[in-house]
């Protein structure tokens, strides 16, 4: 048996000074006080807050964009998540054209099967809707698979509103949740275009050519199609004022709408991009935005507004970002996170947010939207014991000199948080002890189950 003695227990809607009890990497008792017998291990917690193990819901890891692949695969991403806290992932596989389902899943677990650091699932990206895929769905969720995404941007990728419509009338029949990238692709290729006809080409340039309109009016395209067909839809990596405010909204007419952020869109504004050279490491989408945007997105945060923060995960070295030297469509859209992410959230608003509903946004809310809950994202008996030990009064300063992520550089560079991760627990292990890695953790897949998802 282990026993965290002294710790601070954040659960879902309070925390408390108890002792806790793993068993057979469960977590068995909850008391007061639980002394120890012979041969128990005991992790001292006492100051510390035991948070439940945080859950990464939006990844792109050993993903190859057509012209070059991440630099994180699923054996570095999830060494890094891990020491990060991170004891849960869902990466994204995507359909290629004229691909089944099928195919797909297998290719992405044959990258990440018994190379995963930690637990690991999948959304799965439909780009090809067909009545052969519509027939596939029934065996995505026998796989664990409750959860798909579709893009409204990049011509390879996206889908029509008629197939987001019907793919979203058979997940309300079968209990899938549906996130969106919302951006208008029609007016990114045309600001893409426009931006380089003006002769911009420089970094910035990818901010101008998809401003929050792009994003706006894909948001409300998206809710109304989800209207329609009565069905709860997510949107992914939101990033902007305008697009929150088609949100309220939607959700002050009765519509129950997810939100999803990330930490790019609460710590950066658009300034990053001024830079010719540096500001290619800042390029994805949607873009960084104004300082008003990201003012606004963290008020949402606080206000709860928001359902879920992600990382959005997708990285590229500094050699790999060089590639749109001169031409920023060429640059690889994305950034790295995945290990930094619970540090940024927790200590950006430590003390503006109680510290349950800092665990909802890390880790319970997701659970319960992708079909995990109560096995993981929370605290309580009989959940599985993948937690994370936070030091509130403890100092990081993130650097690319000593992260974990195969980047060599990190967009928070020199960020001073308050607070950092001393210890993670992965079914009841003991895997990160002092921020260090201890032993060959191995995470397993989430087979994850269907959730409500109509209006």
């Amino acid at each position: 048996m282990t026993i965290i003695k002294n710790g601070n227990l954040v659960t879902e809607d309070k925390v408390i000074r108890e002792d806790l009890a793993i068993v057979k990497g469960k977590i068995a008792r909850m008391a007061p006080s639980i002394e120890p017998g012979p041969g128990d291990q005991v992790i001292d917690a006492a100051g510390l807050m035991v948070f439940p193990g945080f859950i990464d819901a939006h990844t792109h890891l050993d993903m190859d964009n057509g012209v070059t692949v991440t630099a994180d695969d699923f054996a570095s991403g999830t060494l890094a998540a891990l020491l990060g806290g991170t004891t849960s992932i869902i990466d994204f596989a995507t359909q290629a054209r004229g691909e089944s389902l099928s195919q797909t899943l297998d290719k992405w677990n044959a990258q990440a099967d018994g190379r995963c650091l930690c637990h690991y699932g999948c959304h799965m990206s439909v780009t090809d809707w067909n009545e052969a895929v519509k027939g596939e769905l029934p065996a995505m969720f026998e796989k664990g698979i409750s959860s798909f995404k579709v893009y409204m941007a990049y011509d390879h990728l996206r889908v029509r509103d008629r197939d987001l419509f019907e793919l979203l009338l058979e997940l309300r029949i079968l209990g899938g949740l549906l996130g969106v990238h919302c951006e208008n692709g029609d007016l990114v290729n045309a600001g893409i275009q426009r931006q380089k006809e003006q002769g911009r080409l420089d970094p910035l340039a990818h901010a101008l050519s998809r401003p929050p309109l792009v994003e706006a009016e894909a948001v409300h395209r998206l809710l109304a199609i989800a209207k329609f067909a009565g069905c709860v839809v997510n949107v992914v990596h939101l990033s902007s004022a305008l697009g929150m405010e088609e949100i309220r909204r939607a959700r002050a007419a009765g519509q129950r709408v997810l939100v999803e952020t990330c930490p790019q869109y609460l710590l950066l504004e658009d300034s990053c991009y001024k830079d010719p050279e540096a500001g290619r490491n800042y390029v994805c989408s949607p873009p960084v935005r104004s300082e008003a945007d990201r003012a606004a997105l963290a008020e949402a945060v606080k206000s709860g507004e928001i359902d879920t923060i992600s990382t959005d995960h997708c990285s590229y070295t500094l050699a790999q970002k060089a590639m749109g030297r001169g031409d920023f469509s060429r640059i690889p859209n994305g950034l790295p996170g995945i290990e930094h992410r619970p540090i940024a959230i927790l200590g950006s608003f430590w003390g503006a947010l109680p510290a349950p509903a800092l665990a909802r946004l890390l880790a319970g809310n997701a659970a319960r939207l992708y079909g995990m809950y109560p096995k993981k994202g929370a605290i309580r008996e009989g959940s599985d014991a993948d937690l994370a030990v936070y030091d509130p009064d403890a100092c990081t300063v993130i650097s690319a000199k000593t992260q974990h992520m195969k980047t060599d550089y990190n967009p928070y560079e020199g960020m001073t948080l308050k607070g950092a991760v001393r210890d993670v627990l992965l079914m009841g292990d003991h895997v990160v002890q002092k921020g260090r890695l201890v032993g060959t953790p191995k995470g397993s897949y989430l087979l994850r189950k269907a959730v409500d998802v109509s209006l």
